[in-house]
């Protein structure tokens, strides 16, 4: 996320300051903040803007659509902190004239006829859209609001963006349009309207999407439901690891669910979805066999090709997020391809009513190059990084794949980088999408 909005910002600034100082005649602190907060709201969130198209093309370069996703989220989050500097600064005009007296400002500049309407109907919709702004942050950040209404509030961004674009078009100083940060700006401006209209006409990921209907339906335990999608030839398949958003519901809209079987080229995927919020709480009674649904995708990095085949691998997996080691010990067993010597964790609550392990110790027996070890809170069994860190295979360069609860990754992240182990990298996905 940060390798990306940093470099982003900075450029911005840096462009900005290049401009500044070829401008002829220094600009007051208050002009410069005024515009350069403004300048980084309005770039900050064109980028939002285009990275809510799902780009497919940006997985492999920041490491997936979750990552991408991420990158949106933080976009936005800064896009807003920089708008209220922007108001604030803007709010501020009078105490400074009064502290220090008449300064030299940009729109000192005098303008008039259809210009000065449009920078007087610009001002006026700017002050609107950012109080409309605010409100979507707190409302996004505010996590007991229900995501079937915060999705159909977070859809009425784009309209938002297009008023915050024309905004920020209209009052910009007419002779940056002339220099790189008029350039920029113009392109980023360009490219968030035309996302914006592509959402709002309901274009986004819509090459990605594929029909089909629901041909059966499990719950191997109260909590996890297991469905098993037919999507016909349209189905281009997936890799293991890989998921894909699906609408049971379009009043409820797409859920990202990773993909827990191998790609059998007959158009059939599985997920196993648990219980984690108000629509999938009780799913096995909201769906039927037969429904048509609709599937976006396949996203996702999360492959095993892409490891790191001199490093020792360490394969995570807490409750759910054991599906993409399935789908990627099934792919591998019906490919016949041989895995690499891997020490598989699979944590679990209660490992005797967990109808995963048994799935899951029937596919390791077919390859003894994986070490399963199961971790049973029930029994007071815990992993951490210490053990991990512990284990004498890790004398040497370690990888881990980890797929489960955020915290426990986090946890075992930060105790995995300061353990006196090499670890080359720590692969994870992140399916909060709000």
């Amino acid at each position: 996320m940060i390798r990306l909005i940093l470099p982003f910002v900075l450029v911005v600034t840096g462009l900005w300051a290049w401009s500044l100082a070829t401008t002829g005649g220094p600009w007051s602190v208050y002009d410069q903040g005024l515009l350069l907060s403004g300048w980084l709201s309005i770039a900050l969130l064109s980028l939002t803007m285009m990275l809510a198209l799902r780009p497919a093309w940006l997985e492999r370069p920041l490491g997936g659509l979750d990552k991408i996703y991420r990158t949106h989220k933080w976009a936005g989050i800064l896009a807003v902190t920089f708008a209220a500097a922007h108001w604030l600064i803007e709010m501020g005009d009078d105490a400074i004239e009064e502290i220090f007296g008449g300064i030299s400002r940009l729109d000192d500049l005098h303008y008039s006829g259809l210009i000065e309407v449009m920078r007087d109907a610009a001002e006026e919709v700017g002050e609107f859209a950012i109080y409309l702004l605010f409100a979507m942050l707190l409302i996004t950040l505010w996590r007991k609001f229900p995501y079937r209404y915060w999705r159909y509030l977070h859809r009425a961004m784009p309209a938002l963006y297009m008023l915050l674009a024309f905004h920020a078009a209209w009052l910009a100083p007419l002779d940056w349009w002339r220099q790189p940060i008029g350039w920029l700006m113009a392109a980023l401006l360009a490219g968030g309207s035309l996302a914006s209209v592509l959402s709002l006409a309901g274009r986004v990921g819509r090459h990605r999407q594929v029909q089909g209907t629901i041909a059966s339906i499990d719950t191997p335990e109260p909590n996890i439901t297991e469905v098993t999608l037919d999507l016909g030839q349209a189905w281009k398949g997936h890799k293991p690891g890989q998921f894909a958003l699906v609408t049971f519901n379009k009043l409820e809209g797409s859920h990202p669910f990773t993909i827990a079987s191998a790609d059998g080229g007959d158009g059939q995927v599985t997920f196993l979805i648990k219980s984690l919020g108000d629509f999938t709480r009780n799913l096995a009674h909201k769906i039927r066999v037969g429904q048509r649904v609709t599937v976006e995708g396949p996203y996702g990095c999360f492959d095993f090709n892409r490891r790191n085949r001199k490093a020792h691998q360490i394969w995570i997996a807490g409750g759910i997020g054991v599906t993409p080691f399935l789908a990627w010990l099934e792919a591998a067993g019906a490919a016949n391809q041989p895995t690499p010597e891997a020490d598989l964790h699979y944590c679990t609550r209660n490992a005797s009513r967990d109808p995963l392990v048994e799935r899951l110790q029937a596919l390791c027996r077919d390859f003894p190059g994986i070490r399963l070890q199961i971790h049973d809170s029930s029994k007071g069994e815990s992993l951490s990084a210490e053990t991990l860190s512990a284990n004498e295979l890790l004398g040497a360069r370690a990888e881990v794949w980890f797929c489960g609860p955020a915290g426990l990754g986090q946890a075992l992240e930060r105790g995995l980088r300061a353990a006196p182990l090499r670890l080359s990298r720590f692969h994870k996905e992140a399916f909060q999408f709000r």
